[in-house]
């Protein structure tokens, strides 16, 4: 229930994790599971389609593939199969912007529901966090040719009544002492897709261990800076956008050690 209303409804979006991530992003809330450390298990393609029909018979609106990319293979495997078995929920494609373009069209072909990050679009902030500058030109490609192949989100219903069947909406995380960054990529957008483009813009930023040996990321977001990053999204006249209070708890921060990594869940 952590994820966007577009997406958990009612009942839920059928998210499944997966170890590791091309980004490696040392303040990624995911990190015991994306940054190496090793957490996580094997399963055979036998348990996989398991876990994956135990969440579509629990009445899921959606699965949702978690950092997809590298065990896209397997995920396409398993799509295939559920569709072969009448499977008829969305399949969402979640994962850090940091794409092969050259994929997306693949991706495309089984993925209904494209929720990509949008990180930075200052070339020097993407080399100090995950080492490429060249993130904002990948990821905008990337962008691109998801919206070409599946177009904006629909429906888009904040409420979550009628939970997404279909297009992309776009993630965007508020850095602590990072502000322009965020002005930056609304600006890119806007000028790029127009004031239609579905945006979550999230104020969740908590600082995990390795994040705090870093200037600027050693914080939480503050309210002030949140505001001004909404104040120039609706200035912007973006239509389709979703927003998120200052969290005051940890419900949906996860904890991979835990069998149930988010207290926020039923």
């Amino acid at each position: 229930m952590g994820e966007e209303p577009c997406f958990t409804g009612s009942r839920g979006s059928g998210t499944i994790f997966f170890t590791g991530c091309s980004c490696h992003c040392f303040f990624c809330q995911n990190w015991q599971i994306s940054n190496g450390h090793g957490d996580g298990r094997v399963v055979s393609a036998e348990e996989f389609h398991h876990i994956a029909l135990s969440l579509v018979e629990c009445g899921v609106h959606n699965l949702n593939f978690v950092t997809p990319d590298h065990f896209w293979p397997h995920i396409a495997a398993l799509c295939r199969r559920l569709r072969d078995e009448g499977v008829q929920i969305p399949f969402l494609f979640n994962s850090s912007g940091y794409q092969l373009p050259a994929m997306v069209a693949e991706y495309a072909a089984l993925m209904d529901i494209f929720m990509p990050d949008f990180k930075f679009a200052d070339p020097a902030l993407a080399r100090r966090v995950l080492r490429d500058e060249r993130y904002p030109e990948i990821a905008l490609e990337a962008l691109r040719i998801m919206v070409a192949e599946k177009g904006f989100l629909e429906p888009f219903d904040p409420s979550g009544q009628h939970p997404a069947k279909r297009g992309v909406l776009v993630r965007h995380l508020v850095l602590p002492g990072l502000v322009d960054n965020t002005l930056r990529v609304l600006n890119l957008l806007r000028a790029e897709f127009g004031r239609w483009l579905p945006i979550s813009l999230m104020s969740q930023y908590k600082p995990t261990p390795a994040a705090r040996q870093h200037p600027d990321f050693d914080r939480h977001l503050s309210c002030e800076e949140y505001q001004t990053a909404l104040a120039h999204a609706q200035a912007l006249g973006f239509e389709n956008l979703l927003v998120q209070p200052l969290a005051t708890t940890d419900d949906f921060f996860p904890d991979f050690q835990r069998p149930k990594p988010f207290r926020g869940n039923p």
